[in-house]
């Protein structure tokens, strides 16, 4: 089953914290080595350039999930899209992580 990626941003210094519970979610034992890649990764990103994304993987026990995040031009915002999120539940589980960590 293909679903849709769902897509929204966090606050730059919410980005960790979203991953960590993301991982959790699917089942991923995200560690240092995860956020520290995430962390290099997103540095140069550029929200408003089709190639200025960065994409990784979270391969874990109940779901595979492809977060790609890129850094809001002139902003602390950080864009984000999660791909495989293929059942209800991480739908909205997902959905909830991106507004929580938009809002605070």
């Amino acid at each position: 089953m293909v679903t849709e990626p769902i897509a929204g941003w966090v606050w730059g210094r919410n980005l960790r914290v979203f991953c960590e519970l993301l991982s959790h979610y699917a089942g991923y034992a995200f560690d240092e080595l995860d956020w520290e890649s995430i962390e290099a990764g997103v540095r140069d990103t550029d929200d408003e350039a089709p190639d200025g994304w960065y994409s990784y993987p979270l391969v874990g026990t109940s779901a595979i999930l492809e977060i790609t995040l890129a850094q809001a031009v002139g902003g602390e915002e950080v864009s984000v899209s999660v791909a495989g999120a293929a059942t209800p539940e991480l739908q909205l589980r997902t959905d909830t992580l991106l507004s929580a960590f938009a809002a605070v």
